[in-house]
Order: C-alpha cells, then sequence, then structure tokens
C-alpha cells in the first residue's frame, strides 16, 4: 500500500482552498448543503441547509469551485454530489466554469431508503456530476462490479452511471451520526476510480471524513475541511480510531 496522510482543518472551501498548491489535487469531491431550506439534525452535529434562491446556491457553489481550480492537476477530476434540487443548475454552472466539453458522467447514487408519497414517485437518487480538467488527460480506472445477469453469474463487470449502494441505515456501524453521512462504500468506490494510487483527494465539506477515511484506505492522501467545528472533530477523531 503506498504511504498515504490525511489533514482536517476548520475552514470555509473558499479560504482553504487558495491555500493549496498548484497543481497538487488530483480529485476535487464535493458534498455540500443541498439548499433544502431546512437545518440538518444528527446526534453528532447540525448545519444550516438553506440559500436565500437557488440562483445564491449555485453561486455560492461557482466561487469556491472556481477558487479550487488553480490547485487542480491537468489530470484531475472534479464530482460534486447534489440533488433533484439543484442537479441541472449545477450542471449548467460546471458548464460555463469548466466547459461542456468536461462533463464525463452524470452518476446516479440510487440507495433505496427513505420516505414515499402518494403524489410523486419515491425519491431514491442522489446526482453526482463527474467533470474533468483535461478531456484528453483526466484519470479513470473503470470501478468493478459484481455481475447480475445469469450468463455472467460470478464474473464482475465494469460499473454503470447508476450507483446501486445502500444508504446508512440506523443501526449500521459506520454511522457516526452526521445528518448527511454518506457510505463508505460509495466513497471508496468514487475515490479508485477518479484519482490514481498515491494521488491527493480534497473534500471542502468534509463532514464526518468518508471521503478522508475512503482515500487514506485506498493510498490515497486526503485534504478536508468544514466550517463546523463539530464536524472538524469529528473526521480527525475517526482518522486517529482508524489509522493509529
Amino acid at each position: 500500500m503506498i504511504a498515504a496522510s490525511a489533514a482536517v482543518t476548520r475552514a470555509d472551501w473558499l479560504v482553504h482552498a487558495r491555500t493549496l498548491g498548484a497543481g497538487s489535487v488530483d480529485l476535487l469531491y464535493a458534498d455540500p448543503p443541498f439548499n433544502t431550506g431546512l437545518t440538518k439534525r444528527a446526534r453528532a452535529g447540525v448545519f444550516r441547509d438553506r440559500f436565500d434562491t437557488a440562483s445564491a446556491y449555485t453561486d455560492w457553489l461557482r466561487v469556491r469551485l472556481e477558487a479550487t481550480l488553480p490547485a487542480m492537476k491537468r489530470s484531475g477530476n472534479v464530482l460534486l454530489h447534489v440533488d433533484w434540487r439543484t442537479s441541472h443548475r449545477v450542471r449548467v454552472m460546471l458548464d460555463e466554469s469548466l466547459g461542456a466539453d468536461r462533463f464525463v458522467n452524470h452518476l446516479v447514487w440510487s440507495y433505496g431508503l427513505g420516505g414515499s408519497s402518494p403524489r410523486r414517485f419515491a425519491r431514491k437518487h442522489d446526482d453526482i456530476l463527474f467533470y474533468c480538467v483535461d478531456p484528453s488527460r483526466y484519470y479513470f480506472e473503470p470501478p468493478m462490479v459484481p455481475a447480475t445477469s445469469a450468463r455472467m453469474k460470478g464474473m464482475m463487470k465494469k460499473a454503470t452511471d447508476v450507483l446501486d449502494i445502500p444508504s446508512i441505515n440506523n443501526m449500521a456501524g459506520e454511522r457516526l451520526g452526521w445528518p448527511t453521512q454518506k457510505p463508505l462504500a460509495l466513497l471508496e468506490l468514487l475515490v479508485r476510480a477518479c484519482c490514481p494510487a498515491g494521488g491527493t483527494v480534497f473534500d471542502p465539506c468534509c463532514g464526518s471524513g468518508t471521503t478522508l477515511e475512503a482515500a487514506r484506505r485506498s493510498g490515497r492522501s486526503a485534504i478536508g475541511c468544514d466550517v463546523s467545528m463539530d464536524a472538524v472533530r469529528l473526521a480527525r477523531r475517526r482518522l486517529k480510531e482508524r489509522f493509529t
């Protein structure tokens, strides 16, 4: 396993991005607020997930993304994790900021858990928008998943753009009590696919530190920040328990 490290800082994405070395980041993965209009609460922390308008939200993302671009390698990738409320607006913003030819995939994370409604199809997925810095140079290693067809029983196949990975249930051992914690299996798949071994992952809304752990477990280094001191403490404790 290639030596890897992880650092977590309390800082706003915009501020911390400007401290990163030029051409030092292989993968930007961000799971920012979704602009749900709610205050997200759980045992380990709370944060306000509300912007005045949808345009204010995309402007908030745009300035932070553009501040990060000088730190990205030419072979680097950008993954923005959003949902149905804003994915269409964020994709347009990414086309404008990076270039439409930098689009690689619109990934669907299908997770299954959650409520349903008598007035619409149940909303059971998030969107992960995958863009690259340079279409001729970006890194990608197709992840392999178990085949489900009878013909390929027991074999592996390349993953599609629909990632069928369960969300973390309330009794799961990996749950740390952060309101929007994502499963380690999802982040390990994304990190391995979009960041080379020995590379560096930047997560500017790191929450409980799932991306940072996934990077370390995969032989990548990780840089994380969050505006919440509760999140920073949680992520630091998680990394200490897992890797010391």
